[in-house]
């Protein structure tokens, strides 16, 4: 489920309150135990510990912390030939459906250009396709991304065309690190 949503177009993270510019990591999380206190109670949705054995997660960080930002969980899906985008989160503190400001803006655009970054990776040409989580997120990547509605599996597909993937890869700056928690 895609559950994020496009706030501010910002290569870096923003502070809404000061304006500054945060710069970002992104860490490949592969401990279950680590994902344990991300979960559905304290509001990331999903248990994300349960995605660990059959999906990538990323997480986006706060250059040199483990401060989450958002995570992302995808699967190399061949069948479909696209990246498959099984859940994509911010923080509860990012999260405009649960607190009235958000820590910092640009989190779901680097959710998705990290999706897009490991699409061009795996040869879909940053093609992605996933759940909108409801009717107004799917009509909100239409608007931001130009996602085109399949509505094949779910009533809320989207598939984000590789044109769009390409475009979304090029505005955010993060850095991948070798790093894993």
């Amino acid at each position: 489920m895609i559950c994020v949503d496009i706030d501010e177009i910002t290569p870096c993270l923003k502070d809404p309150i000061t304006g500054e510019v945060i710069d970002t990591e992104v860490i490949r999380v592969r401990r279950k135990s680590f994902l344990q206190k991300y979960n559905k109670k304290n509001g990331w949705y999903v248990a994300w510990d349960s995605l660990v054995k059959d999906h990538e997660i990323y997480a986006l960080v706060i250059k040199g912390t483990v401060d989450i930002q958002g995570l992302v969980a995808i699967k190399n899906d061949q069948e479909m030939g696209a990246l498959y985008v099984a859940w994509m989160v911010a923080a509860p503190f990012n999260n405009p459906q649960i607190v009235d400001q958000k820590r910092y803006l640009g989190v779901g655009g680097h959710l998705f250009a990290i999706a897009a970054t490991k699409s061009e990776e795996y040869g879909y040409d940053c093609e992605m396709m996933g759940f909108a989580a409801n009717s107004q997120l799917e009509e909100h990547y239409v608007n931001s991304f130009g996602a085109i509605r399949i509505h094949m599996l779910h009533p809320y597909q989207i598939l984000i065309p590789a044109e769009s993937g390409h475009q979304i890869k090029e505005v955010y700056t993060y850095e991948w690190t070798d790093e894993e928690l």
